[in-house]
């Protein structure tokens, strides 16, 4: 009789686990084709005459695959809302800076119909600094999909549940400078510079990852704060995340 009630028992929670994970399935399928509707006509509001039709193409070949991944992916590994919401709002981003192109971006005629003076004057900036932002923007908004990678897949706690997502968001923040650079250096010409944005500035790939980096790191230590404040096993979780788990050195015991 025991095990009789033992299997229903499982047999009902298991059907519980599955209806509420249809649910929230049914309901992040929902948001995210609301987000997809939204970025379809953000993308092709952009794509209507943008200032430079080969670089607007240039920009948009990394774009067009990952948001192409993100669909495929989605029945098998679908992230949370907060993880799209990141993207959605970065990539919104990124079509502004692919329409003018980011040296271009008028954010100075902006405030200067809206207040009435440019922006750049409230800070004494010279160059145009919207490439800054979205660079800046990257880490803040992609650190935590990332990181939801890291935990969901890898299964990574503690400490490294935070210091990984932020190193491979440095880490793709330097690849993505090595591709502007192999762009430019490929197509030369007024397209190889419309795409590298460096604007004169020598130091622009460095100081383009340092934002990309600080960004992440906000977010880093945004998600620890709360995860201390709210996880119970938070000081447990980040401790055990130091031990060490096998004392042999990898790989030699199987030669020895």
């Amino acid at each position: 009789l025991r095990k009789f009630q033992k299997s229903v028992l499982y047999a009902y929670d298991t059907q519980i686990i599955r209806q509420s994970s249809s649910r929230i399935m049914t309901h992040n399928m929902r948001f995210l084709m609301i987000l997809g509707v939204l970025f379809g006509i953000v993308f092709t509001i952009c794509a209507i005459n943008p200032h430079d039709r080969a670089d607007w193409m240039l920009e948009n070949v990394l774009t067009v695959l990952f948001v192409i991944g993100i669909a495929a992916t989605y029945k098998v590994f679908p992230l949370s809302k907060i993880s799209y919401t990141c993207i959605f709002i970065f990539l919104c981003l990124h079509e502004i800076g692919a329409h003018y192109t980011y040296a271009k971006v008028p954010y100075n005629d902006w405030t200067l119909a809206v207040f009435g003076s440019e922006l750049n004057s409230w800070f004494g900036w010279e160059r145009n600094h919207f490439d800054r932002l979205v660079h800046f923007l990257y880490g803040l908004l992609f650190a935590y999909p990332i990181r939801e990678v890291f935990v969901r897949v890898g299964n990574v706690k503690g400490f490294w549940g935070y210091f990984l997502p932020l190193d491979l968001t440095m880490s793709t923040s330097m690849i993505f400078e090595l591709i502007e650079w192999g762009a430019a250096e490929y197509f030369g010409g007024d397209l190889g510079i419309a795409y590298l944005g460096t604007q004169g500035d020598v130091w622009d790939a460095h100081k383009d990852m340092a934002l990309a980096s600080i960004g992440a790191l906000i977010t880093m230590l945004i998600v620890a704060a709360i995860n201390f404040k709210w996880q119970r096993d938070f000081a447990k979780e980040w401790s055990d995340s130091f031990t060490v788990k096998d004392n042999r050195p990898l790989g030699e015991h199987d030669k020895i």
